[in-house]
């Protein structure tokens, strides 16, 4: 019976695990209800499974890789986080913000959130066919070489299944529908669940 009391406390001290969630409108369910969006989804997934898991969706439509990096070390102060899920950049390219400050935005947010002995996810995504494949994979290939160079867990197409899908996306093109969230989940589910057996 004591052994018991001791373990219960042990598990209540610790406390949940905890997941922030740090990107812009892919992430804050742009368009679609709220309770929709594939980080609601995630919650909910969560509560389903063993564990005491907490979801902080810290995304903002239209957030840069700038903004991230000026937010994340308020966000962590406030949510003492686990896993951080950075998933920022879409917008850095659609303005035009050279490859080397996303980069230096991006490797910045990681080690802020090691400093926070907390685990990073980073999520890449796809832009507009229409910026030309050589910016596209020169994009894509920051994601890669972060996660090379810090050893983290990357998912590298964020988007896929869904942006080749137009009944997936909303009429603007670049923001996946309410159908598309679960995808998004299935898309970061496997990083993400591996993630949690290991901080468990």
């Amino acid at each position: 019976m004591l052994a018991s009391l001791l373990v219960a406390a042990a598990v209540s001290a610790d406390g949940p695990t905890r997941l922030l969630v740090l990107g812009d409108s892919l992430s804050a369910a742009h368009g679609v209800q709220r309770q929709a969006g594939w980080v609601a989804q995630l919650r909910e997934r969560l509560a389903h499974r063993q564990g005491d898991y907490q979801v902080i969706n810290a995304s903002i439509g239209g957030d840069t890789t700038r903004g991230g990096r000026s937010r994340l070390p308020a966000a962590l102060a406030d949510h003492d986080s686990d896993i951080v899920i950075i998933e920022l950049g879409g917008n850095d390219g659609l303005r035009g913000i050279p490859l080397a400050e996303t980069r230096r935005n991006l490797a910045s947010m990681i080690e802020t959130a090691r400093d926070h002995e907390a685990r990073v996810l980073l999520v890449g995504v796809r832009l507009p066919t229409n910026y030309g494949d050589d910016f596209i994979q020169r994009f894509l290939a920051t994601y890669r070489d972060l996660a090379k160079q810090y050893d983290v867990a990357l998912v590298e197409k964020f988007l896929a299944g869904v942006a080749d899908n137009p009944e997936l996306m909303q009429s603007d093109g670049i923001h996946p529908s309410a159908e598309a969230q679960p995808q998004l989940l299935t898309n970061i589910w496997p990083k993400l669940a591996a993630m949690l057996d290991e901080t468990r």
